[in-house]
């Protein structure tokens, strides 16, 4: 049985790796009071690692917003720091990384990516991703550490941070219902994504911790393998709550335009099938069903329910 170290618990995609992995592992999670990958040191890093003795480290850990010097130190830094100290203390570990999509920067409109694609990020939050990922390509393919990227695509399940689009869209129909009102605001690009339900990221996760040694194929895309138009997901999340008013066009968040810059994103699964033995198995209604049951379906105020087990991209 491999006894994983997961570090980034307490977000969004942490907590559900941590619940799921639980069911399946030895698992450790030190919280972020224990753990700060960005604040650590190396050798207190290395210290850690050496105690936890894992066979799997897996980091979930990052940011979604912030400066192009908050992401650096929060996905290259702490990658740099990782390989050294899973290098040094554990050098038998594999190191799980969850990367991002956004690494791809803008991709041909109407075709599903595949891994091999150049990575040509259009955001800093993109770039720092992307520069992680090669930090952990580079130490797998010199054979120091047994690496492995998830490049997730967009997450999407109960828990989703405050800043997402569903999010803000789950928070307007609430508000909506509470207060009678016929229409909610928003502001939509004409953007497609691929959508991807969080219990199959987690589930991916768990695959990668116990799949053979990959060789090359270190990055592989996590995602549904299908694109769906924004404005789309919007009116099925919409109707999923029992809203059946209009949405009418609103203003932007701050961080929209990074969103704007690549219309399209659709995954290849098929590395991940191959690889990992690991496909999607929950379609977008029942995520959004999921997500609504969870965080929008309940009075103002009440917390909403949380996969935590004992419990990080992006």
């Amino acid at each position: 049985m491999n006894r994983v170290l997961l570090l980034g618990a307490g977000g969004f995609l942490g907590r559900h790796i941590r619940a799921l992995l639980a069911e399946h592992t030895t698992v450790r999670s030190p919280d972020r009071t224990r753990c700060d990958l960005v604040r650590m040191d190396l050798p207190a890093l290395t210290a850690l690692i050496a105690r936890e003795r894992p066979d799997v480290v897996v980091t979930a850990a990052g940011r979604i917003v912030g400066s192009g010097h908050d992401f650096v130190q929060a996905h290259v830094v702490t990658t740099a720091k990782l390989i050294e100290a899973v290098a040094a203390a554990a050098p038998g570990a594999r190191l799980v990384r969850i990367g991002s999509a956004a690494e791809y920067g803008v991709v041909p409109y109407g075709r599903a990516v595949r891994e091999e694609h150049p990575g040509t990020p259009v955001s800093e939050y993109g770039l720092s991703h992307l520069a992680a990922t090669r930090l952990a390509e580079l130490a797998g393919d010199a054979g120091r550490l047994d690496t492995i990227v998830l490049r997730v695509f967009n997450p999407v399940g109960p828990g989703m941070p405050p800043g997402n689009m569903l999010a803000r869209v789950t928070a307007l129909v609430r508000a909506a219902a509470a207060g009678g009102a016929g229409d909610i605001a928003l502001g939509l690009h004409d953007t497609y994504r691929d959508l991807v339900d969080v219990r199959d990221v987690a589930a991916a996760v768990l695959a990668a911790t116990r799949c053979a040694a990959v060789g090359a194929e270190r990055v592989v895309n996590v995602g549904s393998g299908r694109a769906v138009a924004t404005r789309d997901v919007v009116r099925l999340l919409a109707d999923v709550a029992g809203f059946t008013g209009r949405i009418r066009e609103g203003g932007f968040p701050p961080d929209a335009t990074r969103s704007a810059a690549v219309p399209w994103m659709c995954a290849d699964v098929d590395r991940a099938r191959r690889v990992l033995g690991w496909t999607p198995t929950y379609d977008l209604d029942a995520s959004l069903r999921a997500l609504w049951r969870a965080d929008g379906d309940r009075p103002d105020g009440e917390p909403a329910d949380r996969p935590v087990a004992g419990v990080a991209a992006g």
